[in-house]
């Protein structure tokens, strides 16, 4: 009879607090350099596993981010060379 397998989880270290509710602020579209920080080097959103933001100011990241892309704030992809 075969062992049975177990799949290993990774674990990943997310912050313990909100970083927009401890700075008392919300996304906001035209802070770029705030909103870099939650975004990947592709270019991707975040989630909020990984950013450890709640689910109020991740929703408002995320409209942040699209409204942004829209006016060419920031780029839809970045493609690697």
């Amino acid at each position: 009879m075969p062992r049975p397998r177990f799949t290993r989880t990774r674990r990943i270290n997310k912050p313990s607090k909100c970083y927009f509710c401890v700075q008392r602020t919300s996304p906001n579209y035209k802070e770029i350099e705030n909103l870099k920080k939650f975004m990947t080097e592709r270019g991707k959103i975040m989630p909020k596993m990984h950013s450890g933001i709640c689910n109020k100011h991740q929703r408002l990241l995320s409209e942040s981010v699209k409204r942004a892309r829209f006016l060419a704030l920031i780029p839809f992809l970045v493609r690697p060379l």
